[in-house]
């Protein structure tokens, strides 16, 4: 949640030829629009993107210098509303990660009838692709949460200025017609002469 009028920064440790990728979007707004402005920054203070009011977006930079980036959402511009923000940041390597076992290694898997030999190498690669897979299906779910979580924060501030329309609407049609009512009434009474004044032609 970033307050009215307020900036909300977190940082992280990158390493040189890390991969930064970083999603947002805003979710909810307790009045105006649903965005939020954005900035990326590298350890010396420079900008790296900068976006400006936008409801969501993504970005993928390659890191050059080490240390702690800066991840700022800027709330500044709104005088009332509150924003509620899902981002998700990942690092990952450029390069390969270095393995610590020697690709000769191999471990010998048999029975009675044949032996088996795979290697170590064909096993942490398969890990390494499942470790992906899973990573990927978590940030489609998390994805899809802050998506259905923006549209049943949408249909229910809809659902309220529908109700609120309808609310007023009913009152007015009540006090119209009471009025109109009451009017008529006074047409037709001898003692309800606020009423005849009103009219021209009317009055005795």
């Amino acid at each position: 949640m970033i307050q009215a009028g307020k900036v909300d920064c977190f940082f992280h440790k990158v390493l040189p030829n890390q991969i930064i990728d970083i999603e947002y979007q805003v979710i909810d707004s307790t009045h105006g629009d649903l965005d939020v402005s954005f900035q990326l920054t590298d350890p010396t203070g420079r900008i790296l993107v900068a976006d400006y009011k936008k409801p969501e977006n993504t970005h993928r930079h390659n890191a050059v210098l080490e240390g702690d980036y800066r991840f700022c959402f800027d709330n500044s511009f709104s005088t009332f509303s509150q924003k509620t923000v899902f981002f998700d940041i990942l690092i990952d390597n450029d390069e390969p990660e270095e393995k610590d076992y020697d690709d000769d290694k191999e471990m010998e898997l048999g029975n009675a009838a044949e032996t088996y030999m795979m290697s170590v190498k064909d096993i942490s690669e398969s890990v390494t692709r499942v470790k992906e897979r899973v990573s990927t299906a978590r940030r489609l779910q998390e994805l899809h949460s802050a998506h259905e979580a923006r549209d049943r924060n949408l249909a229910e501030e809809m659902c309220d200025r529908v109700m609120n329309w309808s609310i007023s609407q009913i009152f007015l049609m009540i006090f119209v017609g009471i009025t109109q009512v009451v009017f008529v009434k006074s047409l037709f009474d001898d003692k309800a002469m606020t009423f005849r004044r009103l009219i021209p032609g009317f009055s005795k």
